[in-house]
């Protein structure tokens, strides 16, 4: 006979309403690696099962009570004890008792609040997860569920483009210009670099994009950078007055949306920095800090009009016919 149900125990185990169907993305790991989770967007319900499987059926399993929590939270690596949680629900399942057969219980977290971009980088981790738990005297039975959070932006009003000059006096000036200051995250950088004054033999010309991510505040800042890119202009030495065009793809880099002050623990920002090498190993540089943001994807019927307005204003008429067409054909 077993005593207050010690002999019995129980697996756990979460399972998605929608997990046919809920589309999958690469993320990485805080070892590095890329796995795939579900993917979720601010507001968007997370609902699902939780079943609870008895090693030995029809045996008594005791607990202090099922429950189900939804977590968002912060790790900073260097003060793993501490886990800041900045969204925690929980969801109660069964009150303490007992279970004799395996059983399944239904949740649902409604229009959940996720007000950032999952996110996972030198110094720092920002993960969402369900956490399923079934309470007992001695020790709790859990099990963890990770899911990946992207935030979607809209067409920013406001898109200047960038001007910069670098110079030394009365050896070198040059002007350079970018289309605009803000890009999502597939978009192209276009912009143009002239010469106007070259007395000093440059031998290469790159233009980089650089990720800083600084954590913690006050004197216990550390900041990395990581250079993403490396797009080289030219090799060889230019001559007054030419002009050197420049298109950056940014669809095959991994980057992030720009982060800026999350939940006041840490910032990702993004910089293009402009690197010049003369015929003696100087280096000059100048950098320019720039925005990125996640375009949505066509998810909704009651958006695909606006779609079609969007593709037309930048894309050009044809593509907007075939936007409308796709449009019509989703909603019907």
């Amino acid at each position: 006979m077993s005593f207050f149900g010690f002999g019995q125990s129980a697996e756990i185990d979460i399972v998605l309403n929608d997990a046919e169907t809920k589309k999958k993305v690469e993320h990485k790991t805080e070892d590095g690696k890329k796995d795939k989770y579900f993917l979720f967007y601010d507001g968007e319900t997370v609902s699902g099962k939780v079943n609870v499987t008895l090693k030995n059926p029809g045996k008594r399993f005791e607990h202090q009570g099922i429950k189900i929590e939804f977590i968002g939270q912060i790790e900073l690596y260097y003060d793993r004890g501490n886990h800041h949680e900045f969204v925690s629900l929980v969801k109660d399942l069964a009150r303490p008792g007992e279970l004799t057969q395996s059983q399944t219980f239904d949740f649902e977290f409604t229009h959940v609040e996720k007000p950032y971009e999952s996110y996972t980088g030198q110094n720092v981790k920002l993960r969402y997860f369900l956490r399923a738990t079934i309470s007992r005297r001695l020790n709790d039975i859990t099990k963890e569920m990770d899911i990946v959070v992207h935030t979607l932006s809209t067409y920013p009003e406001l898109n200047s483009s960038i001007k910069m000059e670098v110079g030394i006096e009365d050896c070198l000036h040059i002007e350079f210009e970018y289309n605009k200051s803000k890009y999502h995250l597939k978009d192209v950088i276009v912009g143009k670099i002239y010469f106007l004054l070259v007395r000093i033999k440059i031998k290469h010309m790159e233009i980089d994009i650089i990720k800083r991510e600084t954590t913690g505040t006050g004197p216990n800042v550390y900041h990395e950078n990581d250079t993403i890119a490396k797009y080289e202009i030219m090799d060889g030495a230019p001559v007054r007055g030419e002009s050197i065009p420049i298109r950056l793809f940014l669809a095959g880099y991994e980057m992030t949306p720009t982060m800026r002050d999350i939940n006041k623990k840490f910032s990702v920002r993004y910089y293009l920095n402009l690197v010049l090498i003369d015929e003696e190993e100087r280096r000059y540089f100048k950098q320019q800090e720039i925005t990125l943001w996640r375009k949505g994807d066509i998810v909704r019927k009651s958006m695909s009009h606006q779609a079609a307005i969007a593709s037309q204003r930048f894309e050009g008429s044809a593509t907007a016919e075939k936007a409308l067409a796709q449009a019509k054909e989703d909603s019907n």
